[in-house]
């Protein structure tokens, strides 16, 4: 710390009021990266939580198809549907249409066959819920994207404020030159 203030406000004669203004600039934005790196792991954190919810309100269930599932095919982006029945997490039975989003194992399944699927509280299907792998995973990449779009916002700021310092410095370097200059050259 006592580097930096010395490095900021220290004397020196060879360095500019620019050169100053930049040196503040730098820590401005190295403290504004420092606390964007905090908010970053706090979303990832968040991102985790908000997951681990939403995987918690899911119930395993057992499902009987009605008719048989649709064809794979091999075609992993197709979504098919078949017709089902379930018991919700209360007892009820309640039927429906299953698609291969929400239940993966209706794929090429026969009429009568039993398959897992997942239910919300309110004994609808949803999709299955992450593994833990997956969840750390997605909130790792959500903080990076977040700390990546704040490094870039700061490196541009950077960039511009360095091109305006570097044009002030060198109408400072013009005008100076244009005092000395005259008494080097011996051209009239």
């Amino acid at each position: 710390m006592y580097r930096a203030v010395r490095l900021l406000a220290g004397r020196n004669a060879l360095r500019r009021p620019v050169d100053r203004i930049e040196g503040v600039v730098l820590m401005t934005l190295s403290a504004a990266f420092g606390l964007a790196v905090v908010i970053a792991a706090i979303f990832g954190v968040h991102t985790y939580q908000s997951q681990r919810a939403a995987a918690a309100d899911l119930h395993p269930a057992a499902a009987w198809l009605v008719q048989d599932g649709p064809l794979d095919g091999g075609q992993a982006h197709v979504v098919g549907q078949a017709e089902a029945r379930w018991r919700t997490p209360g007892g009820a039975e309640q039927s429906g249409v299953l698609t291969t989003a929400f239940a993966p194992g209706i794929a090429d399944a026969a009429a009568g066959a039993r398959i897992q699927i997942w239910l919300t509280r309110s004994g609808q299907p949803a999709a299955p819920p992450a593994g833990q792998a997956v969840m750390i995973v997605y909130a790792l990449v959500a903080g990076l994207a977040v700390a990546a779009v704040a490094a870039m916002a700061l490196l541009i700021c950077y960039a511009l404020g360095r091109l305006v310092l570097d044009r002030r410095r060198l109408a400072a370097w013009e005008s100076a030159w244009n005092l000395t200059g005259p008494r080097w050259t011996t051209r009239r």
